[in-house]
């Protein structure tokens, strides 16, 4: 049996923690590329420290859903910022996976380090005062020859301040950190001093994108995501993180955008818990997932979803490859 939504009603604003950190505004007057810098800088940590949340506060948009439940980020998000003759080419990796060795983990992990080898600049984030094995593991694995930032996130949440000296002195002896950033995502003024940190890291070259863009990623993977991101802030530790979402249908109508997604999961169960009772959880994530692409586009959106079970796939490294994980 498949479930859809249609959604007609008109966009809402997002709620508070989806808000882009920064205001800071782009600049988009010409500038010399004498004096331009441009680099690419990797954001990596463990799952759920809050990579995808300081990603969007940099860019000041939102290209990397969120969620409270693990492995959220699936796949390598660039996002872009160009402030000044300064261009930030900023990339979001899936955390890195310690558990489960299924062929979607391999993938993930994949793109981990696929961009950390390529960059000029790594941010390290981690929570403040905090460090585990999995967080170790991702830390072993970055390279010794690129700059690395300690980003210790969620500093506001720290209440006792002078504890982190002895903490700080520990993540010292474990790896040669260029800099040490205490931090909120969430704070507009930390997110401006973290642009002036890691602008000294970046090469002196021409600009790689067009200064008002803010990410790669087309509209059709967005799409994907956004449903995706409702669906697990929705369904909350109810639905394991191997369910997906395909795009099958993509088009536009002048100021309209017709979407139909399918979300995949492993066992019929699972379909009973996205559909919900009488469909009204399907339809509520179809909903939110809809008004947050209104927004983020500007135009109306109509949206259909389906719900199908593809038994096993995260573990099978061909459907993984036609899901788009690569």
């Amino acid at each position: 049996m498949l479930a859809r939504v249609l959604g007609k009603d008109s966009a809402s604003p997002p709620a508070a923690d989806d808000a882009p950190a920064s205001e800071t505004s782009v600049m988009s007057a010409p500038v010399d590329p004498a004096v331009q810098r441009c680099g690419y800088v990797a954001i990596v940590g463990k799952p759920n420290v809050g990579k995808s949340t300081l990603l969007n506060a940099l860019v000041g948009q939102k290209v990397s859903i969120t969620s409270r439940k693990a492995q959220t980020t699936r796949h390598r998000i660039t996002g872009m910022r160009t402030l000044g003759p300064t261009q930030f080419v900023f990339v979001d990796t899936p955390g890195f996976q310690t558990r489960h060795g299924n062929a979607l983990n391999r993938a993930l992990n994949k793109t981990v380090l696929g961009a950390v080898n390529d960059v000029d600049l790594i941010l390290f984030v981690v929570e403040a005062g905090h460090f585990n094995l999995a967080d170790a593991k991702v830390l072993s694995l970055l390279p010794a020859n690129v700059p690395t930032m300690l980003v210790a996130n969620k500093f506001d949440l720290v209440h006792r301040r002078g504890d982190l000296a002895p903490w700080l002195r520990s993540m010292q002896e474990r790896h040669p950190f260029a800099e040490f950033v205490p931090m909120s995502a969430k704070t507009p003024k930390d997110i401006e001093r973290l642009f002036g940190i890691c602008e000294k890291y970046l090469p002196q070259q021409p600009w790689m994108h067009d200064p008002d863009d803010l990410t790669d990623r087309s509209e059709r993977f967005m799409a994907a995501e956004m449903v995706r991101e409702k669906l697990f802030r929705l369904t909350g530790d109810e639905l394991p993180y191997t369910s997906t979402v395909i795009i099958d249908k993509f088009e536009e109508e002048g100021a309209l955008k017709r979407i139909a997604a399918t979300i995949v999961v492993e066992r019929e169960g699972h379909k009973g818990m996205v559909i919900g009772e009488k469909g009204e959880k399907l339809k509520r994530i179809g909903t939110e997932a809809r008004q947050e692409l209104e927004k983020l586009w500007d135009c109306k959106v109509f949206l259909e979803l389906w719900v199908k079970v593809r038994s096993g796939w995260a573990d099978d490294d061909a459907r993984v490859r036609s899901f788009g994980y690569e």
